[in-house]
């Protein structure tokens, strides 16, 4: 094998979340749960950043400006 090349498949071990035994790359969920995952796990970019998307920042009344920035 070489450094750039991937290991082969050929790692048998139990899925961590359904205790199946499966045939995978490298240690984790097997392909099935990942495929769930994916389904219900997938959000928007929407619902990650709230309702104010793309709303200006505007300070709070109790901030005080950084002294060395508003230096001239």
């Amino acid at each position: 094998m070489s450094l750039g090349e991937l290991p082969a498949p050929d790692l048998t071990l139990t899925c961590p979340r359904c205790q199946q035994d499966s045939s995978e790359r490298f240690y984790g969920p097997c392909e099935a749960c990942r495929a769930q995952l994916r389904e219900t796990q997938r959000g928007t970019p929407s619902e990650a950043e709230g309702d104010d998307v793309g709303a200006e920042y505007e300070p709070k009344m109790n901030v005080t400006p950084n002294a060395v920035a508003s230096k001239e």
